[in-house]
């Protein structure tokens, strides 16, 4: 796990906008797993306009790639292999977001119905042990390591979390949240970053956080 960051937080500034990124293509992944048009929402609120879409060629010509989710890990994983996406999204180069559901299918395997996922990160997913509530449905703190995705966001904020399941602390760990064990609230590998959280559902927090990712990533 990388070090966590015990810093004071400071308030979150507007990130300042990148010429660079005015013209840069957004693709966000249609895989049948839910909360894409949420996304699209988000972003067209900072200001950024998205192309929604399942093509290869659209996909690979991007310069940012976003891969939401809510759902199921088996059928999610059916559909990719349908689309040959499970072959496309391992080799992209350009900065991509896994987020909830995209996070876990880019470990190595889910517990959901004994799913194999796509091998970029090298984690287990795993279902919650039932000593709480499960799902994780709330808001709960985040508290995260240097990364160009929480630049200026406070240490520990708090977002928004739906989920079943999750993948442990690992050397890819960039955030990490305490519900009923640790666990990666936040991932990175390479030019792959991942949340477990919903970013378009968590305020400011969330809004800041899906801008580093179109600014600064």
């Amino acid at each position: 796990m990388k070090n966590i960051k015990n810093s004071q937080p400071e308030y979150p500034q507007p990130a300042t906008r990148n010429p660079n990124t005015r013209n840069s293509k957004i693709v966000i992944i249609k895989y049948n797993a839910g909360n894409v048009y949420s996304v699209s929402s988000a972003l067209k609120r900072l200001g950024y306009d998205a192309v929604i879409t399942s093509d290869l060629k659209e996909i690979k010509s991007a310069d940012k790639v976003i891969f939401p989710g809510v759902g199921e890990a088996s059928s999610a994983m059916e559909y990719l292999k349908q689309t040959k996406l499970d072959k496309v999204i391992p080799q992209l180069k350009q900065p991509f977001l896994g987020v909830c559901l995209g996070l876990q299918l880019l470990c190595n395997y889910s517990e959901e119905r004994e799913t194999k996922c796509l091998s970029i990160f090298d984690e287990d997913v795993k279902r919650f042990p039932p000593k709480e509530k499960v799902p994780h449905m709330g808001w709960n703190s985040i508290k995260f390591s240097d990364s160009k995705l929480f630049i200026n966001v406070p240490n520990e904020s708090f977002v928004y979390f739906v989920h079943s399941y999750f993948a442990g602390l690992s050397d890819n760990t960039i955030a990490e949240t305490n519900y009923i064990l640790p666990f990666s609230s936040a991932l990175q590998k390479d030019n792959f970053y991942a949340l477990q959280f919903h970013p378009e559902k968590s305020g400011k927090v969330g809004e800041q956080i899906l801008k580093n990712f179109i600014e600064l990533c």
